[in-house]
């Protein structure tokens, strides 16, 4: 009854997912000062474990049941009901069991509201956080996930979004912004980043990882999976050196930081095209992606924007941008469940592709907006100045990374 053989590639692209988590709590706790990198850290790791419960209890039902062309499913599975060990995944046609399908999308849940957090770090409280993870998975993210790849609204207008563009990145991104201007801008400066050898390790686990998320949505090993692992390194490839290189005539150093940052971009901006597009667009799109966040991320600092961590500019704009070039750039030549692209001739799927991004933008940002004042209502979001001033990991956890803080 199951693909062995695709079963076994799926648990480890799962577990490669899952290792993206710590990756991104140890990128974020280099990325700020010494005194907020455990609260940075607990932010991601807690969603491993509120994220696995909400998911458990209701979350695949609500993405993966039921709702065919609507915006959200139904509770058919929830607590897993009705699936056993003999029941196969209802999505792709790899044969591997209903659990390890659940497993693998479970570990999309958990990092994609932990992306958000580097936006607001140093002045949220930790309660008010935790409000917003669960009401953002329920509200937010869940039905963007029914919408594209649970048979929703989004999939049946033929958007495409091979690995999250769309689903995990531009929705964090816009989310992200909503949070700094409702939040607004820290009051204590931060001496920021304190480590980037903690961001380097971070970019390496995410890098790593992302070859799970990226070439496990093909949710079995054929061709696709392997154009979508080499995609994913050629995009991140071209964007690092890109990133680095116009820090290099901008700001007149060759920094690290510019490397990894951009690396992750065009990690970010590759996710919906991995198994849509040809190595030589992914090289394309890692350029753009270098190109266009680094002057995203200026843009925001122009502004004045206190997204601390630039998820906005890396994982919001890569995610649109993302979305937008494989309206570009697909095509069926690679990818026969895909679409040819404008580049092919096919406008309309462009078009598509380009009122999902702008339906996603403002759904996740609004109503991102909306929630976290509602939650202002029920308990305090920002956090003092005088926690600021102490760091929240003593004053909100009572623990501090290092000794003499």
């Amino acid at each position: 009854m199951f693909d062995t053989g695709n079963t076994g590639f799926m648990l480890v692209a799962t577990s490669l997912v899952m290792l993206m988590t710590p990756g991104l709590a140890f990128f974020y706790g280099g990325l700020v000062g010494r005194k907020n990198v455990l609260t940075i850290m607990i932010q991601s790791f807690v969603s491993m474990g509120v994220t696995t419960i909400v998911w458990w209890a209701v979350g695949y039902s609500l993405c993966f049941s039921g709702g065919e062309g609507g915006i959200i499913g139904n509770l058919d599975k929830a607590f897993m009901i009705g699936v056993t060990l003999n029941t196969v995944s209802p999505f792709g046609s790899g044969n591997i069991p209903e659990f390890v399908f659940m497993a693998y999308q479970m570990m999309f849940a958990i990092i994609t509201p932990a992306l958000i957090t580097g936006a607001f770090s140093n002045r949220v409280k930790f309660g008010a956080y935790l409000m917003f993870l669960v009401g953002w998975l329920v509200f937010v993210y869940f039905p963007f996930v029914h919408m594209v790849w649970g048979n929703g609204l989004l999939a049946k207008m033929g958007v495409l979004d091979f690995a999250g563009g769309i689903v995990v990145h531009n929705i964090a991104g816009m989310a992200a912004l909503a949070s700094v201007l409702y939040v607004g801008r820290r009051k204590v400066g931060d001496s920021i980043p304190h480590s980037i050898p903690l961001v380097a390790l971070g970019t390496g686990l995410l890098w790593f990882g992302w070859y799970g998320f990226n070439a496990g949505s093909e949710l079995r090993v054929d061709a696709v999976t392997g154009l979508a692992f080499l995609n994913t390194d050629i995009a991140a490839s071209f964007a690092g050196p890109v990133w680095m290189l116009l820090a290099w005539i901008i700001e007149k150093k060759p920094k690290f930081l510019g490397l990894l940052t951009g690396a992750v971009a065009g990690l970010a901006t590759i996710t919906p095209c991995a198994g849509y597009v040809t190595p030589t667009s992914a090289a394309i799109i890692g350029i753009l992606a270098g190109i266009v966040c680094y002057f995203a991320v200026n843009l925001k600092n122009r502004l004045k924007w206190d997204d601390a961590l630039d998820v906005w500019g890396v994982h919001g704009v890569g995610g649109a941008l993302g979305v937008i070039l494989l309206g570009l750039m697909a095509t069926k030549a690679v990818n026969a469940a895909g679409a040819d692209g404008l580049f092919a001739g096919n406008s309309s799927f462009f078009v598509t592709q380009l009122i999902a991004i702008v339906v996603s933008s403002i759904y996740a940002f609004t109503f991102t907006f909306g929630m976290l004042w509602v939650i202002n209502k029920i308990t305090r979001v920002r956090t003092s100045e005088g926690e600021e001033e102490d760091g929240l990991d003593k004053s909100l956890h009572g623990e501090t990374a290092y000794e003499g803080i």
